[in-house]
């Protein structure tokens, strides 16, 4: 999830013939199971209302729950979905933990902790004994500084308890700078499990010593077999029209994916964030023409089986694979 989104992504590279491509809005048969790595749940009807997403967002302002997930995604194929939080109030964990178990298209959930503050403790060993807690969400996000916070007394400790725990820890909206703090985390704390989020979404450095320094930092990360990336929020809006073009996208997302490995990648959807770039329909479509491109067992692990190597999620109903 993120607060702001990018309307153009390297248009200069794109020619007026090739940037708009239309595409199907039909759900594709697919005999390969898909597990959503990123959605989000919210209910702005309930007591209280919800610090996002705004009542002025005419896209997003409305109940984002499991039911209306499920009848929107099934007929792709999808079996199963990760929560991630979408709240910074500490009592928004049980309530998005409470609605993922009312659901069994929901395999897990990933809260919102801050691992310095004085009650983190507590709080994790609490929330650890719910299955459906696979960890936590920190970033650029809720206003928000990694960089800074990560030298806060109890911060570093509080990641190691994570560790401990075998819980995940995941990052929100990722730039350069928070890149390089991740590359720092997983230097310091190296039994960490860390999922990055909506990486193909990240702005990429245009300056040669910045560009150079970002990469180092991904390829560092790449070297550790305990940090997965997502390629999510990957749809892009030019001039008021979605790209739909594969050439736009392939070579961004063949950089990552050449990076990490098929091992290490995971889908997410970021429904319904991504509404506002575009439909679930459409941002699955870009996807599959891309993976398309990939091997059918590199796929496969894209789709669920690394999602279970980054979250130990479980099966909760018949039709969700296991490992």
């Amino acid at each position: 999830m993120t607060l702001q989104r990018r309307e153009i992504l390297k248009l200069a590279t794109l020619t007026a013939a090739s940037a708009i491509l239309p595409i199907s809005t039909e759900a594709e048969t697919s005999t390969r199971p898909i597990l959503d790595a990123h959605i989000h749940l919210f209910d702005p009807t309930r007591p209280g209302g919800v610090p996002w997403p705004f009542k002025d967002d005419t896209v997003l302002y409305k109940p984002a729950l499991p039911g209306r997930y499920e009848a929107l995604s099934k007929p792709f194929g999808v079996v199963g979905a990760i929560a991630i939080e979408a709240s910074p109030l500490s009592s928004d964990n049980d309530w998005l933990l409470k609605v993922v178990a009312d659901h069994p298209i929901m395999v897990g959930a990933i809260g919102n902790l801050i691992p310095s503050s004085q009650n983190y403790a507590s709080e994790l060993a609490r929330l650890h004994k719910n299955p459906l807690f696979l960890g936590i969400r920190y970033g650029n996000l809720w206003d928000r500084n990694l960089a800074e916070d990560i030298t806060k007394p109890g911060f570093l400790d509080g990641l190691k308890a994570l560790a401990q725990a075998n819980l995940v820890f995941e990052s929100a909206n990722p730039n350069p700078s928070l890149v390089a703090v991740i590359r720092k985390i997983a230097e310091l704390v190296p039994d960490l499990r860390i999922v990055i989020d909506h990486l193909p979404h990240a702005p990429v450095p245009t300056e040669k010593a910045a560009l150079e320094a970002y990469n180092a930092d991904l390829h560092a990360l790449a070297q550790r077999p305990g940090v997965f990336v997502k390629l999510s929020e990957i749809p892009v809006v030019a001039n008021g029209t979605l790209i739909t073009d594969l050439h736009y996208y392939q070579g961004p997302l063949d950089t990552i994916w050449n990076t990490f490995g098929e091992d290490r990648i995971l889908f997410g959807s970021d429904w319904p964030n991504a509404d506002t770039t575009a439909p679930f329909d459409q941002t699955l479509s870009i996807v599959r023409r891309y993976t398309a491109t990939k091997s059918p067992s590199a796929a496969e692990k894209y789709y669920w089986k690394n999602s279970i190597a980054a979250y130990r999620w479980r099966p909760r109903r018949l039709g969700q694979p296991a490992a």
